[in-house]
Parts: C-alpha cells; sequence; structure tokens
C-alpha cells in the first residue's frame, strides 16, 4: 500500500508499509464496529464536531479495503462510498488533523465525484488509530465552501479531542461490558470536554430533552456572575431582562415543542449589573429514531455590534431624510419654475414627476424614520412597484397586477427602475392602456438563467397604429436606465391590443452581494 502524499498543513504521515490490509481487517473485526455503526454516542460527537467547526456535514469513518462507510453522520444521508472516493483513506494515515482548504486546488481531490455531489470543498479530519497503531478511518468535517484559513487553533484541538472521544467508544465496543479503563477513558474524554468548551469564546449551555438547563461552561459563570448551578433548570430566565423573559420563553418553548432550532437576541444581565446584548442559539441532538437526547447552545456577547448597528441606523435614518427634503425642494423649485415659465409648464410637470417617483422609491428602500416605513418589505420589487403604481389607481391591483418571482432590491437599483416604471405607467396612462376605463397593466417577473426579465403587457387601450417613428425623451429614458445603469435590455412589441415591453437585466444588478463584518 503506497502513502498518500503529504497533506497541506505540513502533518507527517505514518508508515502504512508497515501494517498490510490483513491486519487491519483482523483489527476492524475484532473491535466488533458494526455494533457501533449509527450509535447515539457517535451522532452526539458528529453533531458537537459540526457545530464546533460551523461545518455542515461531519462523519466518523470507517476505511475498509475497497469501502468506506460512516458509523456516524450529521448533515448527510450518505452511508459511505467507494475507498478511491474517501479523503479520510488519506487522512487515516497522518498524525494529525489533515486539512484541504480547497479540494478543487488539490490534485489528489480535484477529480473526486464528492465535488460534485454533495460538492464538497473544504474537509478536515482527525485520524482514528488504535492503542496497537492502527488506523481505522476518521473524524471529519466537511463544508460545501472553501476555507483558505482551514480551522482555528480551538477547533483543530477540538476535533482530536473528539477524535479521542470516538477511539473511547471503539474500544469500550471491543468488549461488551465496561471496563474499568473504558470508564477512565469515557472521564478523561469528559474532562476533556469540559476543557475544550471552557476554551470557547462563547458561553456555552446544554439541557435535557424537556428543556431543563444542567450545564454551562466557565464563561457563562464568568459573564453572569452568578454561582455556579445557580442558574440550572428554569432559573436562567431570571438572568435576562425582564422586557425580554416573556419573548425568550416563548422561543425556547416553541423549538423545545417543534424541534427547531433555538435563535434569539435578547438583554443578558451582566456581573456588573448592566444589560448586555447576546445572540443564543441551540440545535437539538438526536437518537437514531430521531428523539431528541439533549439541546446543546451557545450564547455570543454581541453588545458593541448591535450598538453599532443601532447607531448607523439613526445616521442612516438622518441622511435618507435629508435626501428626502432634497427630492422635495428640487420637485418644488421645478414647480415655482414651472409657474414663472407658463410656456413650459408642461415640461415643469413631467419633471416634477419624475423627481417625486425618485423620491417614493428612495423612501421605500430607505425610510427616514420608523413611521415612513411601507408594510412590505423593504427589499421587495413587488412592494417597490406596488409603491411607484399607487398614484395610478384607486386602490392596489385595479389597474395594475403584478405577477411571478419577488427579486431583492436595494437603493442602487430602485433609481433607475423607479425612472423606468414611472415613464411606462405615465405614457399609459396618457396613451395606453391606462388612458381608457377599462384598461389595465400586467406586470410579470421570472428568473431567466443568471437574469431577471420583466414583462410589461398593456390591455384594453386604445388600438396602436404601428411601430413608431421615433423615440421619445421617455423612451430613450427607458432604454439609458436598463442598459447604462442596470446592463440590461429594453424590447418593444406594439400589437394592435396594445403595448408589451420586455426589460431583461442581471439578477446580479438587483441588489449588491451580501457581505459580513
Amino acid at each position: 500500500m503506497n502513502a498518500p502524499s503529504a497533506t497541506l498543513d505540513g502533518s507527517v504521515p505514518a508508515d502504512p508499509g508497515l501494517i498490510d490490509e490483513s491486519q487491519r481487517r483482523a483489527t476492524i473485526d475484532a473491535y466488533n464496529l458494526v455494533a457501533l455503526r449509527r450509535a447515539a454516542a457517535l451522532k452526539q460527537i458528529t453533531d458537537f464536531a459540526a457545530t464546533l467547526c460551523d461545518a455542515p456535514m461531519a462523519l466518523v469513518s470507517l476505511v475498509e479495503e475497497d469501502e468506506q462507510s460512516f458509523l456516524s453522520a450529521t448533515g448527510t444521508d450518505l452511508c459511505g462510498t467507494s475507498r478511491a472516493m474517501s479523503f479520510c483513506a488519506h487522512a487515516m494515515w497522518r498524525d494529525d488533523v489533515m486539512v484541504v482548504p480547497d479540494a478543487t486546488q488539490d490534485e489528489r481531490f480535484r477529480d473526486n465525484p464528492l465535488l460534485v455531489d454533495p460538492g464538497v470543498r473544504f474537509y478536515a479530519g482527525a485520524p482514528l488509530v488504535t492503542d496497537e497503531g492502527v488506523p481505522l478511518g476518521a473524524l471529519c468535517v466537511l463544508d460545501t465552501a472553501s476555507r483558505p484559513d482551514g480551522l482555528t487553533a480551538v477547533q483543530l484541538e477540538g476535533l482530536r479531542v473528539l477524535a479521542a472521544a470516538v477511539m473511547a467508544r471503539v474500544h469500550g465496543s471491543r468488549d461488551h461490558a465496561v471496563t474499568r479503563a473504558a470508564k477512565a477513558d469515557a472521564a478523561d474524554s469528559e474532562t476533556r470536554f469540559r476543557v475544550l468548551a471552557d476554551t470557547m469564546p462563547q458561553m456555552v449551555w446544554s439541557t435535557l430533552p424537556d428543556g431543563y438547563h444542567d450545564y454551562y461552561n466557565a464563561r457563562w459563570y464568568d459573564f453572569t456572575g452568578m454561582p455556579e448551578g445557580s442558574t440550572d433548570g428554569e432559573a436562567w430566565n431570571g438572568m435576562f431582562h425582564a422586557a425580554d423573559q416573556d419573548r425568550a420563553w416563548a422561543a425556547w418553548r416553541r423549538s423545545l415543542a417543534t424541534g427547531e432550532p433555538y435563535e434569539i437576541e435578547y438583554r443578558l444581565r451582566h456581573r456588573d449589573g448592566t444589560y448586555r446584548w447576546v445572540l443564543g442559539r441551540a440545535l437539538p441532538i438526536r437518537a437514531r429514531d430521531g428523539a431528541i437526547t439533549r439541546w446543546f447552545g451557545t450564547c455570543t456577547d454581541i453588545h458593541e455590534h448591535k450598538l453599532a448597528m443601532e447607531e448607523r441606523e439613526i445616521v442612516s435614518q438622518e441622511l435618507s431624510h435629508r435626501i428626502k427634503n432634497i427630492f422635495s425642494v428640487v420637485a418644488g423649485l421645478i414647480h415655482l419654475t414651472g409657474r414663472t415659465h407658463p410656456a413650459l409648464a408642461e415640461l415643469m410637470t413631467e419633471l416634477r414627476q419624475r423627481i417625486t417617483a425618485l423620491g417614493r422609491a428612495h423612501d421605500f428602500v430607505r425610510p427616514h424614520s420608523d413611521r415612513s416605513r411601507p408594510a412590505l418589505r423593504q427589499d421587495s420589487l413587488h412592494g417597490l412597484l406596488e409603491e411607484l403604481f399607487a398614484p395610478y389607481q384607486a386602490r392596489a391591483g385595479e389597474r395594475f397586477a403584478i405577477e411571478g418571482a419577488d427579486v431583492t432590491v436595494d437603493d442602487r437599483a430602485a433609481t433607475p427602475l423607479a425612472l423606468i416604471f414611472h415613464e411606462l405607467a405615465t405614457n399609459a396612462s396618457k396613451y395606453g392602456a391606462l388612458s381608457a376605463p377599462g384598461g389595465h397593466v400586467a406586470l410579470t417577473i421570472a428568473h431567466d438563467g443568471d437574469d431577471v426579465l420583466l414583462r410589461w403587457c398593456e390591455r384594453g387601450g386604445p388600438a396602436i397604429p404601428g411601430y413608431p417613428e421615433q423615440q421619445g425623451f421617455g423612451s430613450q429614458l427607458i432604454e439609458m436606465s436598463a442598459a447604462r445603469q442596470l446592463g440590461g435590455a429594453v424590447t418593444r412589441r406594439w400589437p394592435e391590443d396594445g403595448l408589451e415591453v420586455d426589460i431583461r437585466v442581471p439578477q446580479v444588478a438587483f441588489s449588491r452581494p451580501a457581505t459580513t463584518g
């Protein structure tokens, strides 16, 4: 058996030439590993490994002659793969955790089918080795996104500790009775688990299936200043701000009743008597039959981030208020100019209406106060369009039907979208479907590959004589907004029963990519 190449993290591989496959086969059979398949104890370990490393998948693998099987799996329904596809077949020969930051850049794995399904990019595996030095497989975590920075020191140590816990279970399964040595291993594993939990930057806690809190790590007691054991059971809720207690209780009871993950922001009493914002999260750990055996949770101090977000919101609202005032001032100046120059009154009215439409779009995506905040989501294209079409109909849906997919839209895209649909609606009210009592407009939104197709269809208006000989300013404005600002394209058709306009815009033009800070 040839030794695999060196890992990206520089760990030195063991010499597989000293151990042949017949020896490994005999060891696997002697350890009675079949009894460990889907064991609840191993499932708790893979659940915790996935949580610790913030990874969607975690496995305990057993690598045999031609196949690898998973004694425990979190985040995947796979029961195993061929050995040729196995990352763990490489990791098990290492002296330490093997880390593959990006499998697409690793010559050993770049053609591996697992990169397609389930889409593995990142891998980290701790070898599972018997006391006799025989490698069995690995405890690993996998992610569908690459991780150039790999794992933190705490996460690496956590995998080592959890791998030792797996091997404690493996050694225990060799004998069908728990020996004194196995008890010592379990006690040592428990001690190391508590040490690991105490070194994590978050407050860590766990509960029984009914929600009874029976464990907190040292960070919890250090943060709250409470005596150890004083917040067990239901006493934890008394540490919350009085205004948050009912809300926290309701969210926790809902998770206990449904098994859904628990997540909530609340104010937690600090040891100095002040209240600080924290983010509470918990996930259920389940047995093979799906029954919850324990809840594992964390509390993260987000107080400074919360204050910064509140300050940023205040500044954003103030800027939005000033921008809205600017729109109002400009619209007012245009109105006054039109009154003093009657010959330009019609042109000034059109310009003022365009400015007003921009102001309505801005106030939708960036409201200047809670009172001006829209009822619909501020990033909803449907909501933005309903806001723009409101002046053209007595009630929503009366003259406009907006159908199809919704699209996330931000303040950058709102301006050209407002200009485009203001022009279309204004022209429809003057010359098209909305100029007739029974006329209506249907706007359909659909995803088409990497683009979004917005189809404007007017019906019930005056008959259209045919393709116009030249484009007016409004049509030019639509073209400019769609092409130059959104990177899209506009196609028009003039059937006799109404105007049809297709506006094709790249999906990425509607909103900026989400960022994390």
